[in-house]
This record gives structure tokens, C-alpha cells and sequence, in this order.
């Protein structure tokens, strides 16, 4: 046990299931020493909405109980480890409230798939995270407080997995499940030094899951370590007959994949994300250090070009938002005063979007789709940045927008580089990858070929193991 049980909360998910099987500390230890943090930082983090004290105890009591019988369940993957999820997955008989008024007397009679198999490999549920508003970003006020970045004050943890990212930087939480459809688990990721992972589309069940656009949605794990998001996949991931798009591919054993060897990998520099003259300096530093650690530990490195990947943020809006405003336009008839402003004016904006314009997204999206393809036939993984940029101050959100090139900058820019990927229907993941010369954390992205989330978290784990960034602490 570590000499203060305090400590428990700096522990991987992987460390703390570990410490729980091996009698060091108990699983009401490790709820406690989180629900002290929560108690103590929390106010000033708002990484929560919904802490569930009395029923995470209660589960700690239970899986005390289990592992003092032997029982079975010691043997789940995250036995006794403290997660939290973000407010968009339904909670039985806890609140989902999609960061929203509109849904403020939700109260789910059912557990979310994601959430079920969190609970049936183990994990203790610590409570709801907050998020962007109908986890579309750019909520003007936060009816439950504006998540902040635990690496400063001030500045943005991400959208809309912001509590998500939030959370596990600030250790509130062993793990976390996000959501990603554009980008909104990885965006946190890289902005919070955390490791977040969008998986293949249909490899995780959205059942029970808010929609915010039906084509691109996915549930996203979000982690301190590779092993623990290896854990946390092979947890919630395979076929639900409840959710009747997820594949019936078999689930591999993607802890065991982690070996840490990538001789002969193909790595792509995928040209686009790497070569914008827009992008922070500190940013391309780190990716092309990043790039030679990766050649370093035996990987072939070779410059790919995915032409397209420099519109997929606005191929993106104009699906997700046309989606989006699709699917809240009961909402917006009924109760628009309900909604945030910022949030309002963004789906009445996408109402508006003419068919023949989302028609040419589609299409934009299959030519991308195939250019990706094409790079997956010559490389395993692509590596860029994850974000352009460090996590900018919060009001460098909200301003208003001056000119069309402002437009381009802060709404299609940075959306190109994680909006290629759910576009394409392919995995991808944010590592921690460096830090800013004032010290803002920088994420690394490694993307693959569909279904090849082991490739991914293979590479990931190898970089991961010859750095150190992952193991630094944010100063909260």
C-alpha cells in the first residue's frame, strides 16, 4: 500500500486492481482516497456533475466482500478500480443529463452497454463527468460550471469530453470513458496528458448512449497509461444485440498485444497535419522528436500524403452539425430556451444547411475514405499531432468570430486533424507526446486501418514505455 492511502489516486487503473487482488489496499480504500480528492479539488476542477458517494462504497464494500470469498469476479480486468463516465451514457436510476437543462429530470432506468460492461469487468462507478453541451462543444455557459484544465487555470480541458480529460489529469478517477465523434475523447486527451482512444466505428456498442451524429459516434476509453486503455477496450468492447451495428468480429486480447516491439513497423508522417504553417511550434518539435523516437526503437518512418485530410473539418461540420440538428429538432420546437446560446445558434445554423451541401460532404467523406485506404495499404500507422496546438485559454473559445480565415482557424483548422479519422471509419488514439515550453501538454496521434486497435495501442505502448511524459503530474 502506498505509505499515504492519498497516493492510491496517482496509480494506473492496471496498478490499482493489482493492489486490490494483492491485499495491499482495499477497493473502499481506493473509493475513499478518490472521493477525498473529488471533496477537495472538484469545486475548482467541475469535472463532475454527479459524484455517487453511496452507491461507489457500496460497490467497494461488495467487491471487499467478493475478494475476501474468492469469488469470481476478482478476476475482471478493472476489479475494484474507480471509473467514471461521461454524462452522456445512460445511468440507472442516476442522473444523465448531457451537460444540458433540457435534460435535467433524466433519470435513466437503464445502465448504458458501456457502463454494464464497466461494472460486470469489475469497475466501481464514481459518478457522471461533465461535457459540452449535447457533446457538441462550444457551450457558451455550462449550466453545470466550465470544466478547467488541471495544467492551468484558465484554459480549456477539451470538447466535449472535457470532465473526461479533466478528471483523469487532475486523478479524480482511475479511468474514464469519453465519447468521440469528432474528436471529443482525443481532443481532452492531448490537452489533459492523458491517453485517449477512438475506436472503430460498430467496435463499441452505443447503446444507451445520447446521440450527437448516428454516422460518426463512438464511445471513447480515455486513461492514464496505454495498458490501462489495452484494459478498458477489451472491457466494453464486441457485438451487442442491443445495439445491432456493432461488428461480430471476435474481441482480441489487446493487453497481450502489448509487448512493446515495432521492428519493421510502417509509420506514415502523415503530410498534411504535420506540414501546416498554422501550427504551434513547441507542437511540431515534439512530433518530429516523436517521429525519431519511433524510427529509434526500430520502425520504418516515410512521409504519406492523405490530401483530403485538410478538409475533413469542414467535411465534418457538414455532417455532424446537419446530423445533429437532425436528431435535436424535436428539442429545438419544443424547449429552445432550455438550450445554451452557443448551442442553439449552432444547430439552427446547421438547420439551415442546404441538402445538396451535406450530399457533397458524404461524397467527400468516401474520397477520403478510400484516400486513407490507400496509405493503409503502404504503412501500418499514421502519425500526426492530435490538436495543432496546446489547450487554448477558454475565451479564445467563446470570442466572436472576426473574418472568414477566423472561421477557418478556430472552427475547421483544428477539427481537421481528429475529424479525418471518425470520417473515415477508422481508429485512432492521443498519447501523451511532449510538452510546450510552458509546459502545456501536446498529444501525439497514431491512427490505423479499421479494426487494427491493436496495431495502435502496440505502437502507442512502445512510445510510451521510451518516454516519460505519461508520468507527469499536473500541479493541482
Amino acid at each position: 500500500m502506498p505509505a499515504n492511502s492519498d497516493e492510491i489516486v496517482f496509480l494506473s487503473a492496471e496498478a490499482t486492481a493489482a493492489g486490490i487482488r494483492a491485499g495491499e489496499f482495499t477497493a473502499t480504500d481506493a473509493v475513499n482516497a478518490y472521493l477525498r480528492r473529488i471533496d477537495a479539488i472538484d469545486a475548482d476542477i467541475k469535472s463532475y456533475i454527479t459524484v455517487c458517494r453511496e452507491e461507489a462504497l457500496g460497490a467497494a464494500s461488495d467487491a471487499d466482500d467478493a475478494l475476501r470469498r474468492g469469488d469470481d469476479r476478482v478476476a475482471g480486468a478493472l476489479f475494484g478500480v474507480p471509473v467514471a463516465v461521461k454524462d452522456q451514457f445512460n445511468t440507472a436510476g442516476i442522473l444523465t443529463s448531457n451537460g444540458s437543462r433540457a435534460y435535467a429530470d433524466n433519470i435513466p432506468e437503464t445502465d448504458a452497454t458501456v457502463v454494464a460492461r464497466l461494472k460486470e469487468a469489475g469497475a466501481i462507478l464514481m459518478g457522471k463527468l461533465n461535457l459540452s453541451e449535447l457533446a457538441m462543444g462550444g457551450t457558451a455557459d455550462p449550466p453545470y460550471g466550465t470544466p478547467q484544465n488541471p495544467w492551468r487555470a484558465g484554459h480549456t480541458p477539451g470538447e466535449s469530453s472535457s470532465g473526461s480529460g479533466a478528471a483523469l489529469a487532475a486523478h479524480l478517477c482511475a479511468a474514464s470513458v469519453g465519447e468521440d465523434t469528432g474528436g471529443s475523447g482525443r481532443g481532452p486527451a492531448s490537452y489533459c496528458n492523458g491517453v485517449g482512444l477512438r475506436p472503430t466505428f460498430t467496435r463499441i456498442s452505443r447503446y444507451g448512449v445520447t446521440p450527437m451524429c448516428w454516422f460518426m459516434d463512438a464511445a471513447a476509453p480515455m486513461t492514464k497509461t496505454v495498458e490501462d486503455c489495452a484494459l478498458v477496450l477489451g472491457a466494453v468492447a464486441g457485438y451487442d444485440p442491443l445495439d445491432p451495428t456493432t461488428s461480430r468480429r471476435p474481441v482480441p486480447d489487446y493487453y497481450g498485444m502489448l509487448d512493446g516491439v515495432i521492428t519493421g513497423m510502417r509509420v506514415g508522417r502523415l503530410t498534411e497535419l504535420c506540414d501546416s504553417p498554422d501550427m504551434h511550434a513547441d507542437v511540431r518539435a515534439a512530433i518530429d522528436q516523436a517521429l525519431e523516437t519511433l524510427a529509434g526503437l526500430g520502425a520504418e518512418v516515410v512521409d504519406v500524403s492523405v490530401p483530403l485530410t485538410e478538409m475533413a473539418g469542414a467535411i465534418f461540420v457538414g455532417i455532424a452539425d446537419t446530423e445533429g440538428a437532425g436528431a435535436r429538432d424535436g428539442l429545438m420546437l419544443r424547449a429552445p430556451e432550455q438550450l445554451d446560446r452557443a448551442s442553439r445558434t449552432r444547430l439552427q445554423s446547421a438547420s439551415l444547411v442546404p441538402a445538396k451541401v451535406q450530399n457533397r460532404a458524404m461524397k467527400a467523406r468516401v474520397l477520403l475514405r478510400r484516400q486513407f485506404e490507400d496509405a493503409f495499404r503502404r504503412v501500418d500507422v499514421l502519425v500526426s499531432p492530435t490538436a495543432p496546438y496546446p489547450a487554448p485559454r477558454h475565451d479564445a473559445l467563446t470570442a466572436r468570430f472576426e473574418s472568414a480565415e477566423d472561421v477557418r482557424q478556430r472552427f475547421f483548422f483544428r477539427r481537421s486533424y481528429t475529424g479525418c479519422y471518425p470520417l473515415a471509419a477508422m481508429p485512432a488514439i492521443s498519447i501523451p507526446g511532449g510538452f510546450t515550453a510552458d509546459g502545456l501538454p501536446i498529444g501525439l496521434q497514431i491512427g490505423a486501418a479499421p479494426f487494427a486497435e491493436g496495431t495502435i495501442l502496440r505502437a502507442s505502448y512502445a512510445y510510451q514505455q521510451a518516454t516519460d511524459w505519461h508520468t507527469r503530474r499536473a500541479p493541482v
